[in-house]
């Protein structure tokens, strides 16, 4: 809450209240749509690293595969003497095995990424403000009873303080 533009204990005019208001709303939308922002950033940052993940996995099945199967095939006919279009096979898939897991991490970075919600967190929390302040009502004001010019004297210090009391419950 903003602290009053004059000293303590003296009253602010309409226009001041409406003109504090408004530029406290202004702030509160402004900071609504820095957050949406925000989240919507982080979506997409996680959205780009599980598609990154999934080209990686391409990239890894199409410029690995003939390098890492031969240099496999001779490898396994090297170490068990198995016949060479085992050995071939055997190579090809472990290669599909490492695509495979390249393309499980890009499915659960893609589903991170769904699952964000980070704009629509910000439309409900802007929705939750909308709201709150609709719901506002004026802060009820003890009004004084009109006191006959009898010379009769109001305890206004008293008055204030429970003016003070009923506004901090």
């Amino acid at each position: 809450m903003s602290a009053p533009d004059g000293p303590v204990g003296t009253e602010r005019s309409l226009g001041q209240l409406v003109s504090t208001a408004t530029s406290e709303m202004s702030a509160l939308v402004h900071d609504e749509i820095a957050l949406a922002k925000a989240q919507l950033r982080q979506d997409v940052k996680r959205g780009a690293i599980g598609g990154g993940a999934f080209a990686a996995a391409g990239a890894v099945l199409i410029f690995s595969l003939p390098m890492l199967s031969f240099a496999l095939a001779y490898g396994i006919r090297t170490w068990s003497g198995w016949n060479m279009a085992i050995c071939f096979v055997l190579s090809f898939a472990a290669n599909v095995l490492v695509a495979g897991l390249l393309a499980l991490i890009g499915v659960v970075f893609a589903k991170k990424a769904k699952k964000g919600k980070g704009p629509q967190k910000a439309a409900a929390s802007a929705k939750e403000t909308a709201a709150v302040l609709g719901n506002v009502k004026p802060h009820p004001r003890a009004v004084s009873p009109a006191l006959p010019h009898t010379g009769a004297t109001v305890d206004r210090v008293g008055e204030k303080a429970a003016a003070v009391a009923r506004s901090s419950s």
